[in-house]
């Protein structure tokens, strides 16, 4: 064998392995953007122009997400939030739109005492899809019954899955994605 038989095999071989690492490479990163955004990864992926742009902006919501100063609550903080959850949940009785309402501004201000920005609800749901993209439908969900009820075109059983959607991203955020351990619910 010449030794430009040789060299046009070895380069042959190194382009191969060097394809099959990007390959594998490409596929560990879409695999962990999977994961961490659960839901929301198949969402960006519908919504956007491919699967490489879904990925692309996954890619910056989490350089965005990396840039805030997200922290824990502490206990008494999450003891005061559970108890304005109650109350909030009292209202619904008497006034189910605007306990609707409440839902929604005791889930931004939990959100801004965490450290997430509260202007604008689609930079929340993008900031929030990074930790709590499971959650996230909840909140569309919620937030577009909050619409409805404004223009007073919302039903009392559609405010009522507005409280059960709330709820859910509320307790999200209320203990960082662990579940709840006693306390009041």
């Amino acid at each position: 064998m010449s030794t430009g038989v040789i060299i046009a095999i070895v380069v042959a071989v190194v382009v191969v392995l060097v394809l099959i690492g990007v390959g594998l490479a490409v596929m560990n990163g879409r695999r962990r953007l999977k994961r961490r955004f659960g839901p929301e990864y198949e969402r960006a992926v519908a919504e956007d122009d491919g699967r490489g742009a879904a990925e692309r902006d996954l890619r910056a919501r989490e350089r965005r997400h990396d840039d805030l100063d997200i922290r824990e609550l502490p206990s008494s903080a999450r003891q005061r939030y559970a108890r304005d959850w109650n109350s909030v949940q009292e209202h619904f009785v008497d006034r189910p739109a605007q306990a609707v309402r409440e839902a929604d501004e005791l889930v931004t201000r939990l959100m801004g005492e965490r450290g997430y920005p509260t202007a604008g609800y689609e930079q929340r749901v993008r900031d929030l899809s990074v930790e709590h993209g499971r959650t996230l439908e909840h909140y569309r969900a919620a937030h577009s019954v909050k619409a409805r009820a404004g223009g007073g075109t919302a039903t009392t059983e559609e405010l009522r899955g507005a409280m059960v959607h709330y709820r859910a991203l509320f307790d999200d955020l209320l203990t960082d994605g662990e579940p709840r351990r006693g306390g009041p619910t």
